[in-house]
């Protein structure tokens, strides 16, 4: 999909600006909180995960990788996930975990925003790409985001809130663990150097 895209004048950060204005998107379409907008709202946040993937093939195929674009492309990927589970609990404000459904959301939004965070931490200790996670089968640990659109689909918005306020959280705590550990190895190994 995007091999046509490189000899064109389209660059890697212009992808990753439509994806962090998709993600927006999708995030305003779920807090409107109808049967259509939350359809809409789980099209263009599909299209927005697609585009995070392109924006980054398009700068390796095009040899136009930068730390600035891989740091444009984390913020991008943390503005529009923290906002697509705001939106949601916004979104779910007349569901049966009505008055939670809000807090739920920023819950979850904030504890996707603390692994970001953590992320670029851990990149400026470690260099880029050092928080990755390996993936499984071709799977990427990124890609489970999109099981948010596929849960709403199914009907099962209301647990998929509830399991990203917890799991984002215990996720959270668990990349806060791993930066600590990995930060006090790169402490010992400095001393053992020395």
């Amino acid at each position: 999909m995007v091999r046509p895209l490189v000899r064109t004048n389209i660059t890697p950060n212009q992808v990753t600006t439509v994806r962090l204005f998709s993600g927006v998107a999708a995030a305003v379409a779920l807090a409107i909180g109808t049967q259509w907008w939350t359809q809409v709202g789980c099209i263009v946040f599909v299209a927005s995960v697609v585009l995070d993937r392109a924006d980054g093939e398009l700068a390796r195929m095009s040899g136009k990788t930068s730390d600035k674009g891989h740091q444009y492309d984390l913020w991008a990927d943390a503005c529009s996930n923290v906002l697509v589970f705001i939106g949601l609990g916004v979104g779910l404000r007349d569901s049966v975990l009505a008055p939670w459904s809000i807090p739920l959301g920023v819950v979850a939004g904030v504890s996707v925003a603390a692994v970001f965070w953590l992320v670029l931490r851990i990149e400026a200790d470690r260099g880029q790409r050092a928080a990755e996670l390996p993936g499984l089968a071709g799977f990427d640990p990124d890609d489970a985001i999109l099981l948010v659109p596929l849960f709403i689909w199914l009907g099962w918005s209301v647990p998929l809130l509830v399991a990203a306020a917890v799991g984002a959280s215990v996720f959270s705590v668990f990349f806060y663990w791993l930066f600590l550990s990995r930060r006090k190895r790169n402490r010992v190994s400095k001393v053992q150097r020395q």
